[in-house]
Protein backbone atom coordinates (compact mmCIF):
# COMPACT_ATOMS: atom_id res chain seq x y z
CA UNK A 1 0.00 0.00 0.00
CA UNK A 2 1.46 3.69 -0.81
CA UNK A 3 0.33 6.71 0.30
CA UNK A 4 -0.71 8.73 -3.01
CA UNK A 5 -0.51 12.43 -2.49
CA UNK A 6 -3.86 13.66 -5.15
CA UNK A 7 -3.58 17.46 -5.58
CA UNK A 8 -6.93 18.75 -7.58
CA UNK A 9 -8.83 21.50 -7.37
CA UNK A 10 -11.49 22.58 -4.39
CA UNK A 11 -13.70 24.96 -6.47
CA UNK A 12 -17.25 24.48 -5.58
CA UNK A 13 -18.08 25.63 -9.24
CA UNK A 14 -16.65 22.83 -11.45
CA UNK A 15 -18.33 21.01 -13.79
CA UNK A 16 -19.59 17.75 -13.20
CA UNK A 17 -17.08 16.00 -15.17
CA UNK A 18 -14.26 16.84 -13.00
CA UNK A 19 -16.04 15.94 -9.77
CA UNK A 20 -16.54 12.55 -11.35
CA UNK A 21 -13.03 12.00 -12.35
CA UNK A 22 -11.80 12.87 -8.96
CA UNK A 23 -14.25 10.48 -7.02
CA UNK A 24 -13.08 7.70 -9.70
CA UNK A 25 -9.50 8.60 -8.42
CA UNK A 26 -10.86 7.79 -4.78
CA UNK A 27 -12.36 4.74 -5.59
CA UNK A 28 -9.66 3.47 -7.54
CA UNK A 29 -7.26 4.65 -4.70
CA UNK A 30 -9.41 2.45 -2.19
CA UNK A 31 -10.07 -0.62 -4.91
CA UNK A 32 -5.89 -1.01 -5.03
CA UNK A 33 -5.36 -0.87 -1.37
CA UNK A 34 -4.02 2.88 -1.50
CA UNK A 35 -4.77 5.55 1.17
CA UNK A 36 -5.35 9.16 0.28
CA UNK A 37 -3.00 12.22 1.22
CA UNK A 38 -4.86 15.42 0.30
CA UNK A 39 -5.13 18.98 1.02
CA UNK A 40 -7.48 18.24 3.64
CA UNK A 41 -10.82 20.45 1.95
CA UNK A 42 -14.56 18.68 2.16
CA UNK A 43 -15.17 20.40 -0.79
CA UNK A 44 -15.16 20.91 -4.71
CA UNK A 45 -12.74 17.69 -6.58
CA UNK A 46 -10.68 17.68 -3.20
CA UNK A 47 -13.75 16.55 -1.27
CA UNK A 48 -15.22 13.91 -4.00
CA UNK A 49 -11.76 12.49 -3.88
CA UNK A 50 -11.57 12.00 -0.04
CA UNK A 51 -15.41 10.74 -0.02
CA UNK A 52 -15.19 8.08 -2.43
CA UNK A 53 -11.35 7.20 -1.48
CA UNK A 54 -12.86 6.04 2.11
CA UNK A 55 -16.10 4.58 0.89
CA UNK A 56 -13.93 2.24 -1.15
CA UNK A 57 -11.97 1.68 2.04
CA UNK A 58 -8.90 3.82 1.62
CA UNK A 59 -7.01 5.43 4.68
CA UNK A 60 -7.25 9.50 4.37
CA UNK A 61 -4.98 11.96 5.39
CA UNK A 62 -6.21 15.56 5.43
CA UNK A 63 -3.42 18.33 5.75
CA UNK A 64 -4.72 21.68 5.55
CA UNK A 65 -3.50 25.24 6.64
CA UNK A 66 -5.58 26.72 10.00
CA UNK A 67 -6.34 29.59 7.52
CA UNK A 68 -8.57 27.21 5.79
CA UNK A 69 -9.98 25.78 8.00
CA UNK A 70 -10.98 28.94 9.61
CA UNK A 71 -13.20 29.75 6.59
CA UNK A 72 -14.83 25.81 7.20
CA UNK A 73 -13.66 24.06 4.55
CA UNK A 74 -11.40 21.35 6.39
CA UNK A 75 -13.09 17.30 5.77
CA UNK A 76 -13.78 17.17 9.17
CA UNK A 77 -14.95 12.98 7.84
CA UNK A 78 -10.76 12.86 7.48
CA UNK A 79 -9.80 9.60 9.09
CA UNK A 80 -6.88 11.88 9.62
CA UNK A 81 -6.79 15.95 9.55
CA UNK A 82 -3.35 17.88 10.27
CA UNK A 83 -3.77 21.14 10.58
CA UNK A 84 -1.12 23.44 9.69
CA UNK A 85 0.08 27.22 10.59
CA UNK A 86 0.26 27.55 6.67
CA UNK A 87 0.75 26.83 2.76
CA UNK A 88 4.37 25.94 2.76
CA UNK A 89 3.95 23.90 6.28
CA UNK A 90 1.50 21.92 4.34
CA UNK A 91 3.29 21.25 1.24
CA UNK A 92 6.65 20.16 2.75
CA UNK A 93 4.52 17.68 5.11
CA UNK A 94 2.65 16.63 2.12
CA UNK A 95 6.00 15.69 0.22
CA UNK A 96 7.35 14.26 3.50
CA UNK A 97 4.07 11.63 4.51
CA UNK A 98 3.71 10.64 0.50
CA UNK A 99 5.08 7.85 -1.35
CA UNK A 100 4.30 9.49 -4.93
CA UNK A 101 2.33 12.19 -6.14
CA UNK A 102 -0.73 12.15 -8.71
CA UNK A 103 -2.23 15.18 -10.61
CA UNK A 104 -5.53 15.73 -11.40
CA UNK A 105 -7.14 19.09 -13.45
CA UNK A 106 -6.90 22.01 -11.45
CA UNK A 107 -6.04 25.83 -11.08
CA UNK A 108 -3.25 27.85 -9.46
CA UNK A 109 -2.94 26.20 -5.85
CA UNK A 110 -2.99 22.60 -8.08
CA UNK A 111 -0.17 24.01 -10.28
CA UNK A 112 1.90 25.17 -7.08
CA UNK A 113 1.68 22.06 -5.63
CA UNK A 114 2.81 20.04 -8.80
CA UNK A 115 5.74 22.15 -9.56
CA UNK A 116 7.03 22.06 -5.90
CA UNK A 117 7.14 18.12 -6.12
CA UNK A 118 8.60 18.08 -9.23
CA UNK A 119 11.16 20.93 -8.55
CA UNK A 120 12.06 18.71 -5.42
CA UNK A 121 12.33 15.51 -7.18
CA UNK A 122 15.00 17.06 -10.02
CA UNK A 123 16.53 18.67 -7.20
CA UNK A 124 16.63 14.97 -5.95
CA UNK A 125 15.73 15.84 -2.67
CA UNK A 126 13.22 13.01 -3.22
CA UNK A 127 13.03 10.17 -5.68
CA UNK A 128 9.18 9.45 -5.89
CA UNK A 129 7.09 9.38 -8.73
CA UNK A 130 5.00 12.13 -9.66
CA UNK A 131 2.53 11.72 -12.67
CA UNK A 132 -0.05 13.96 -14.59
CA UNK A 133 -3.21 12.77 -15.56
CA UNK A 134 -3.86 14.69 -19.07
CA UNK A 135 -7.81 13.76 -18.73
CA UNK A 136 -9.88 15.09 -22.23
CA UNK A 137 -6.38 17.17 -22.69
CA UNK A 138 -6.73 19.30 -20.06
CA UNK A 139 -3.04 19.98 -19.68
CA UNK A 140 -2.16 19.63 -23.03
CA UNK A 141 -1.06 23.27 -23.87
CA UNK A 142 1.18 23.13 -20.40
CA UNK A 143 2.66 20.03 -21.84
CA UNK A 144 3.69 21.52 -24.90
CA UNK A 145 5.12 24.65 -23.55
CA UNK A 146 6.94 22.50 -20.63
CA UNK A 147 8.42 20.55 -23.63
CA UNK A 148 9.42 23.99 -25.49
CA UNK A 149 11.34 24.90 -22.23
CA UNK A 150 13.21 21.92 -22.50
CA UNK A 151 14.01 22.56 -26.52
CA UNK A 152 15.42 26.08 -25.46
CA UNK A 153 17.45 24.48 -22.51
CA UNK A 154 15.20 26.27 -19.85
CA UNK A 155 14.84 23.05 -18.40
CA UNK A 156 17.07 19.47 -19.13
CA UNK A 157 15.84 16.79 -20.90
CA UNK A 158 15.61 14.75 -16.88
CA UNK A 159 12.83 17.50 -15.46
CA UNK A 160 10.91 15.75 -17.98
CA UNK A 161 11.42 12.17 -17.94
CA UNK A 162 10.53 12.66 -14.01
CA UNK A 163 6.89 13.51 -14.55
CA UNK A 164 4.90 11.03 -16.28
CA UNK A 165 2.24 12.40 -18.25
CA UNK A 166 -0.98 10.01 -18.70
CA UNK A 167 -4.57 10.22 -19.67
CA UNK A 168 -6.39 8.19 -17.24
CA UNK A 169 -6.37 7.45 -13.54
CA UNK A 170 -5.75 3.98 -14.05
CA UNK A 171 -2.73 4.50 -16.14
CA UNK A 172 -1.16 6.91 -13.58
CA UNK A 173 -1.56 4.08 -10.56
CA UNK A 174 -0.01 1.77 -12.71
CA UNK A 175 3.19 3.82 -13.49
CA UNK A 176 3.18 4.70 -9.25
CA UNK A 177 2.57 1.00 -8.69
CA UNK A 178 5.06 0.22 -11.31
CA UNK A 179 7.97 2.94 -10.05
CA UNK A 180 7.44 1.77 -6.27
CA UNK A 181 7.36 -1.29 -7.20
CA UNK A 182 11.24 -0.84 -8.79
CA UNK A 183 12.79 0.80 -6.01
CA UNK A 184 12.12 -2.37 -3.14
CA UNK A 185 14.73 -3.88 -2.24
Amino acid sequence: MAAICVFCASSSRLDERWLKLAAETGTALGRRGHALVSGGARVGMMGALADSARAAGAHTLGIIPQSLVDIEVADPASDELVVTTGMLERKAMMIDRSDAFLTLPGGLGTLDELFEVWTTATLRIHAKPIVLVDADGFYGGLVDWLDGLTRQNFTYEGAMQRLHVVPTVDAALDVIENRIESTLP
